[in-house]
């Protein structure tokens, strides 16, 4: 497997340096990445892609997933605000293709209003998910016609809140250009199953794996309280079976990028060494 991180670099390609790429290579790690905000995307040219290629070549790195941010809903009700949505991820496919970026990613967002990963009873009404399949379905036709791959981050709390209906979704649309991420973290539903994480993950693996192309790996503590609350944690310092999950993403994508994120700079280079540790333990080499 290889190994990148999601951090130290701007989100706009025009501000990405090479003191801050170096941040990423001096941990060894061979893809440095970065969520660009929708709004830059048309005032991207041709120079600013080639000027932050040349630095990424330079240095050896490669953009394992580019990120595409908006706040809107891939099912919002209203035709204009997806016509709009769509707009975007197209421009944001445009530039991952011009940044040579290997995975280009997106989220479903949310009919809640205060975030696109927030909750609501709303996302799950009957006819939600077909309108998302329609988008996903306009989405792909871009990425296909530009070569690019589109991973889509799926959460427990979204409308594609579990590895079946990741499968369902991306079955439904039908593109090889079209997957989602492996982010197992994001699938853990309640405190049993992550005191047996081993066996979540491996169910998680069975379903998701041949519709990954790329992976995040985090950990996740609990804490305590009158309702289960659980935690995005640093790569081993959770209770997952980390060595379970990184082994077998060895088995489904040898070739693929497991990235650490959502990670203050301070706690990134000790994420990079535990991974490295855990891989170790998997008999898993990171190349």
């Amino acid at each position: 497997m290889r190994l990148g991180v999601v951090g130290y670099a701007p989100g706009d390609p025009r501000a990405v340096t090479e003191e801050v790429l170096r941040k990423g290579l001096d941990l060894g790690v061979t893809s440095v990445c970065y969520h660009g905000p929708g709004e830059i995307l048309d005032a991207l040219t041709p120079a600013d892609c080639n000027r932050v290629n040349a630095l990424y070549d330079d240095l050896g790195l490669e953009l394992a997933q580019f990120g595409i941010g908006y706040r809107e809903c891939l099912f919002d009700p209203d035709g204009g605000v997806r016509d709009r949505v769509v707009r975007t991820i197209c421009r944001g496919i445009e530039a991952g293709r011009s940044l040579k970026a290997h995975n280009v990613l997106i989220r479903t967002g949310s009919l809640n209003p205060e975030g696109s990963y927030d909750p609501t009873p709303e996302n799950h009404e009957p006819g939600r998910l077909d309108v998302m399949i329609d988008t996903l379905s306009r989405v792909a036709d871009k990425a296909e016609e530009e070569g690019m791959t589109v991973v889509i981050e799926t959460h427990a709390l979204t409308i594609m809140g579990s590895p079946e209906i990741n499968r369902q979704v991306i079955d439904a649309v039908g593109s090889d250009r079209l997957r989602v991420v492996m982010d197992f973290v994001n699938h853990f539903q309640s405190l049993a199953q992550v005191y047996g994480s081993t066996e979540r993950l491996n169910h998680i693996y069975d379903v998701m794996g041949p519709i990954s192309t790329v992976s995040h790996i985090k950990d996740i503590s609990v804490e305590p309280g009158f309702v289960v609350h659980m935690n995005e944690e640093v790569p081993g310092a959770g209770e997952l079976d980390l060595v379970t999950a990184v082994r077998r993403w060895e088995e489904v994508r040898p070739d693929g990028y497991m990235l650490v994120e959502h990670l203050p700079e301070d706690k990134i280079p000790t994420a990079v060494a535990n991974v490295r540790r855990i891989a170790a333990a998997a008999g898993v080499e990171i190349v």
